[in-house]
């Protein structure tokens, strides 16, 4: 699909990619200066946005946090990155973490989006129409189940009443149910225990997770609630155990300008969501007194990943459980370089544009996704060289994305080697800093810095933008007839246009019309 971000032209971007000129209403002009309309597109509603805080969380948005999706027009349903099981009443059950699922209206175009959280019973299945104002997934949101994907019998393994597990009874219900103790609450003997459950045939013998030749055991961690006794019969899709999750306490969140600020600057959160780095199975080794390790081991068998997470971190994975390469280990707030790091340059794109977009859309205001993509295109100009190959860059270095794009067409087309490299998203402040142009860095903060460090480097600018050209007293190199007007020079260099006539002053001052429109007849016109 085309979009603005992922044009491949090397300097600005096609009309195609581009698409409609919204002044206007057919297809943008060549020359046209998007980058100015995007951020006045931008700006002007800008001064509407509020400057202030909100507080959200605690006891009354946790009644009212989300357990159910409820579409809004009438459609067809369609699940991305989706893993499902069929329990036994016949129901779809999500067993994957980034389920995506979108309404598609009767012209193929996406309508809604919404995220499905792990575990969520579908009320409707992938291609099915639904009518708006339906219900389609329903989940329980202060529980995070653990969902069997095969069939058989349930073995308790290390769950002993007293060390590992209590029972507790509702005494509203009378129904008693199994709690797991945390680590700190077991007795010395209980400490190297791992209650799990394991999954057996009527024989006794394991049952593999479809797919894998592992053993069917799920790991219960700490405060896991298990409604089920040892060797009762399960189906695939039950629910095995329920996890609580924590009431997110009270939390500032930031709306307005500061927000869109943030994002635009790329800033990190302050806690973070840990992504998964590799995809593979989740395991925990030995702990340390304040952090738990988390080992995620490819079913290739290449070299496990390692990461010590802070205890007091909710983690939504449990041990056994197989997660994707950028899935969710703990919640929080996403960081854009993560995204793009794990996820690519596709993703964090629409995190930015949705982002921005929300703040915007909470003060009533409609901006096009392209004005934003225009700018995160500016944010992702960099990339950083991995391995060189047979080009003249360095490891480690940082260089304009366009270059090694070149470079690498012009090593592939002699046979040679291109250098690999990643994409790096800089914030708005630091691209405009990490310009190739160095007037262009010098006009806008650290003068003295940009300007020494230029001449240090012998460095050469281009002027293809249109601040250097400004400064220099250039023709700025855009505006829709500048496409027209170089043209002309060429062919007149060319020897394809005849030279423009003297003319006197006096000849000028007489007929000013005249002359203005000489030469723009005949096969000049085009």
């Amino acid at each position: 699909m085309r979009s603005v971000v992922s044009c491949d032209t090397d300097f600005g971007v096609c009309a195609h990619c581009y698409g409609r000129d919204l002044a206007r209403g057919h297809l943008i002009n060549k020359g046209e200066a998007i980058g100015v309309i995007a951020a006045q597109s931008i700006g002007e509603p800008g001064t509407q946005l509020t400057m202030r805080t909100f507080h959200i969380g605690g006891a009354a948005s946790r009644a009212a946090a989300e357990s159910s999706i409820q579409v809004k027009n009438k459609g067809s349903i369609k699940l991305s990155n989706a893993k499902s099981v069929v329990n036994s009443s016949g129901k779809l059950v999500i067993s994957s973490r980034n389920t995506e699922l979108k309404l598609i209206d009767e012209f193929g175009r996406t309508k809604e989006s919404y995220k499905v959280p792990y575990g969520a019973v579908m009320a409707k299945g992938d291609g099915e129409q639904v009518a708006g104002g339906e219900t389609v997934a329903n989940w329980d949101p202060h529980t995070m189940p653990v969902i069997t994907e095969v069939s058989g019998f349930i073995r308790f393994t290390d769950m002993i009443d007293g060390q590992t597990i209590t029972r507790q009874t509702d005494e509203l219900t009378g129904l008693s149910s199994l709690v797991v103790l945390d680590s700190a609450e077991r007795t010395a003997g209980g400490k190297d225990l791992r209650p799990a459950l394991k999954i057996v045939d009527a024989q006794g013998n394991d049952v593999l997770i479809p797919g894998t030749d592992m053993p069917a055991q799920y790991f219960l961690p700490g405060k896991a609630i298990v409604q089920l006794e040892d060797g009762v019969q399960i189906s695939s899709g039950d629910t095995l155990a329920r996890i609580p999750q924590e009431s997110g306490g009270t939390k500032d969140i930031t709306g307005g300008l500061p927000r869109v600020a943030d994002l635009f600057e790329a800033r990190r959160p302050k806690e973070p969501a840990i992504l998964a780095e590799i995809s593979g199975i989740i395991s925990f080794g030995k702990e340390t007194k304040g952090k738990r390790r988390l080992v995620i081991t490819p079913v290739d068998g290449s070299e496990p990943y390692e990461e010590m997470i802070p205890k007091w971190r909710q983690l939504n994975v449990f041990e056994g459980e197989r997660v994707e390469r950028g899935d969710v280990v703990s919640d929080g707030p996403e960081a854009p370089h993560d995204i793009l790091r794990l996820r690519g340059v596709h993703a964090v794109t629409r995190y930015i544009v949705n982002e921005v977009q929300d703040v915007y859309r909470l003060q009533g205001v409609k901006i096009n996704d392209k004005h934003i993509e225009v700018i995160v295109r500016q944010m992702l100009r960099k990339a950083t060289i991995e391995s060189a190959g047979s080009s003249d860059f360095l490891e480690g270095e940082q260089v304009e994305y366009s270059r090694v794009k070149i470079a690498n067409r012009e090593l592939e087309a002699n046979g040679k080697v291109g250098a690999t490299f990643s994409r790096d998203l800089l914030g708005i402040t630091k691209a405009s800093l990490a310009t190739e142009s160095f007037i262009s860095a010098a006009s806008f903060q650290e003068t003295t810095r940009v300007l020494t460090e230029a001449a240090v480097a012998g460095k050469r600018d281009e002027l293809r933008g249109l601040k250097e050209n400004v400064i220099v007293g250039r023709l700025i190199p855009a505006g829709t007839g500048y496409a027209y007007h170089q043209d002309r020079m060429r062919r007149r260099a060319a020897g394809e246009l005849p030279a423009a006539p003297q003319v006197s002053v006096e000849e000028g001052v007489c007929q000013p019309a005249e002359l203005l429109n000489a030469g723009l007849g005949g096969s000049d016109n085009d």
